[in-house]
């Protein structure tokens, strides 16, 4: 017996992937009725994403700039799906210019660079973005300012890959010199004693403790960018540092200053952070979809969130993740809680 297909059944969303995107992420988009009669249409709220791929059972679409509310449905042959929620990050700063990590303090507030190409003196180092989503200028005095991080006490360490110092603020933006001599400074990191790691993109994780002797702690192969570095809950040193390899590694040193590969088959992978579930996320590509990578502890990865030119990422303690492109920053209300400090 000949069954018709029944050209009046709704399209039926099966799967969203990734559930979480920015402006110029793609999601993948599974179910059957996408392709009856014309080419689907995808709407986020009354926002139209446009169709990259689009067959009966299998549609790409690509979040638009403008669209923040994650109510996906899918529109072909005069009927819509049921809506499918997808986290869309909203666009909360522009014309900053991180590359690496943002810093989020124990308020909630974000800070994040205008870091400007080598040598250039900026009007504006560091910015803060305060509860209510205001842009104000924070720092002026460092050049090429590249990672931040906070200590315990909430002083906040920034890094000059001009001059490789590392910079101390207070919370009213008095500023002073922490330590000098670390090469080409990016990345920055505490661990639980409160030894603060410099990662120097020639080849050389730093060691400063809290006296503020310097020791070298490990050497890596040279990054054509930057070294990330975040601190993991079984106490290794987590470190990227991307090459001109498309196939990069997520690194994790010992207390010992041994160096291992912890995952490898990344293309560029960037700013790290882990959640309090003791997951590692990742601003990179795998399989040449980019975005945020989630590591789960079994080592198996995940495109968690969709989108280009991410740098960096940090959890806020209202449960979102403020995701820092070249040029913006997003919140995405994602209510998954970040690691605390070391």
């Amino acid at each position: 017996m000949l069954i018709r297909k029944n050209s009046d059944a709704k399209p039926q969303i099966s799967e969203v992937a990734p559930a979480a995107a920015i402006a110029g992420g793609e999601l993948q988009i599974r179910g059957t009725g996408f392709a009856k009669s014309q080419r689907p249409r995808v709407t986020l709220g009354d926002v139209e994403a446009p169709v990259i791929i689009g067959s009966d059972s299998f549609v790409i679409a690509r979040v638009p700039e403008g669209a923040s509310v994650g109510d996906l449905v899918v529109e072909s042959g005069g009927q819509v799906s049921s809506a499918r929620a997808c986290e869309i990050g909203v666009q909360v700063a522009d014309s900053v210019h991180p590359v690496a990590n943002p810093a989020v303090d124990a308020a909630g507030n974000t800070f994040t660079t205008f870091s400007g190409s080598r040598g250039q003196k900026t009007p504006v180092s560091v910015y803060k973005l305060d509860l209510h989503y205001n842009l104000k200028p924070f720092l002026s005095e460092v050049m090429n300012a590249t990672g931040l991080a906070f200590d315990r006490e909430g002083l906040l360490h920034i890094s000059s890959r001009h001059d490789g110092i590392v910079y101390q603020a207070t919370p009213k933006g008095q500023v002073s010199v922490y330590v000098e001599g670390m090469g080409v400074a990016t990345g920055l990191a505490f661990d639980p004693e409160e030894n603060l790691y410099v990662g120097d993109r020639s080849g050389t994780i730093f060691k400063i403790s809290r006296s503020r002797q310097i020791y070298v702690f490990a050497t890596l192969e040279p990054s054509i960018s930057a070294y990330h570095l975040a601190f993991g809950p079984d106490q290794y040193l987590y470190v990227t540092g991307p090459t001109t390899s498309s196939f990069d590694s997520v690194f994790r040193i010992s207390a010992a200053g041994e160096v291992e590969v912890f995952y490898r088959g990344l293309g560029r992978p960037q700013g790290l952070a882990f959640d309090a579930e003791n997951r590692l996320y990742v601003a990179a590509s795998l399989g040449g979809r980019r975005g945020v990578v989630r590591l789960d502890e079994k080592r198996k990865p995940e495109l968690f969130l969709s989108g280009p030119n991410i740098v960096g990422l940090a959890f806020t303690p209202s449960l979102s993740l403020i995701v820092a492109t070249t040029s913006s920053l997003f919140r995405v209300d994602v209510g998954i809680r970040g690691r605390p400090l070391p």
